[in-house]
C-alpha cells in the first residue's frame, strides 16, 4: 500500500498540498484493516512524503516534496515512479530545460504526460521549453538488445534491431509531436532537439533545470520477444524499471559537483562526437 500511494505522489497524481483520501477509504479501496492504513501512511511520513498523519483529518501531501524527492536523504526510485514529479516540478520554471540520455525515451515520454497536462488545465504555463535528449545511432551495431544465441546470423541481428530502431524512432516522435504542440494551443516557445551516439548508453542520464541530475544504469536482463513473428532470446534492459538515482545542486558538495560534471559530460558529447538524427531512420 505505502509503495501505491507512493507511486502516486511521485507522479504527481496526488500533488504537493493535495489531502489524501480518508483512512476509512484507504481501507476500502485496499482491502486492509485501518491499522495497516495508519501504518502505510506513517512510512510515507517518515520519508517525508505527507504531513499531519496523526491527526483526525486526512494526511496531506507534503509542500517540500521537492526536497522529499531530491534532497540528500532521497532515495532511489524506478524510473516509472520517480521520473514524472520531477518532470514535473521541473516545468513549474517560467524556462523549462531538460537534456536526456538514454536508449529509447520511452521513460522520457511516459514522464511528459502529467505536465502536459497539467498545463492543458491551466494549473502551469512556462514560457520556454527546451528539450535535448541523446539516442544511439542507427548506423551501429547495438550492444544490446542482442540475440542469447551465438554467433548471431545476420538476419537475426537485423531483425532486432530494426525492431529497436521502431521503438526509438516512434517514441522520439511522440515526444516531439506532444511539446511542440504546446506551440499551438498555449503560445509556448518549445524547442525540441535530438541527436546520435555512436555507441550504445549502459546508463540514462536527465538533466532538470541545470540544477537537477537522475542518473540511472541500463541493467541487463535475459528474456524472450517475438520479432517478426519469431520469438527471440535476449539480453535487453527495461528502461522504465532501472532506479534512478537523484543529485541536486545545493544539497552537498557531492551532488553539486556530480550535477555539474554531468552538464559538462552531456555537452560534450552533443557538442563533439554525436551527429544529426533522423528518426524517420
Amino acid at each position: 500500500m505505502a509503495d501505491e500511494l507512493r507511486s502516486r505522489i511521485r507522479s504527481g497524481q496526488l500533488r504537493p498540498g493535495q489531502r489524501m483520501p480518508t483512512q476509512a477509504k484507504l481501507a476500502d479501496e485496499f482491502g486492509v484493516e485501518r491499522g495497516a492504513v495508519r501504518q502505510a501512511l506513517r512510512i510515507l511520513q517518515s520519508e517525508h512524503l505527507l504531513v499531519n498523519v496523526s491527526k483526525g483529518s486526512p494526511a496531506t501531501v507534503a509542500d517540500t516534496l521537492g526536497r522529499a524527492l531530491t534532497g540528500p536523504e532521497a532515495s532511489p526510485q524506478p524510473t516509472t515512479v520517480a521520473l514524472g514529479g520531477r518532470i514535473t516540478a521541473a516545468f513549474e520554471a517560467p524556462h523549462v530545460e531538460i537534456d536526456a540520455l538514454c536508449l529509447t525515451s520511452i521513460s522520457l515520454t511516459l514522464a511528459m504526460g502529467e505536465p502536459l497536462r497539467q498545463i492543458h488545465a491551466g494549473r502551469i504555463k512556462p514560457a520556454r521549453v527546451d528539450v535535448r535528449v541523446l539516442l544511439p545511432s542507427s548506423d551501429i551495431d547495438l550492444a544490446f538488445p542482442a540475440p542469447v544465441d551465438a554467433p548471431v546470423d545476420a538476419a537475426t541481428a537485423g531483425r532486432l534491431q530494426r525492431s529497436w530502431l521502431t521503438n526509438r524512432n516512434a517514441q522520439g516522435q511522440v515526444l516531439r509531436h506532444n511539446l511542440l504542440a504546446l506551440r499551438a494551443t498555449h503560445g509556448i516557445d518549445v524547442n525540441v532537439t535530438f541527436r546520435a551516439l555512436p555507441f550504445t548508453p549502459p546508463v540514462k542520464l536527465y538533466l532538470l533545470n541545470g540544477v537537477e541530475a537522475l542518473f540511472a544504469y541500463y541493467t541487463l536482463t535475459r528474456r524472450e520477444e517475438e520479432v517478426d513473428h519469431e520469438y527471440l532470446e535476449m539480453y535487453d534492459v527495461q528502461g522504465t524499471q532501472s532506479m534512478l538515482f537523484p543529485f541536486a545542486q545545493g544539497t552537498g558538495l557531492r551532488d553539486t559537483t556530480f550535477v555539474e560534471q554531468s552538464h559538462l559530460w552531456f555537452n560534450a558529447l552533443w557538442e563533439t562526437i554525436s551527429s544529426k538524427l533522423l528518426l524517420s531512420s
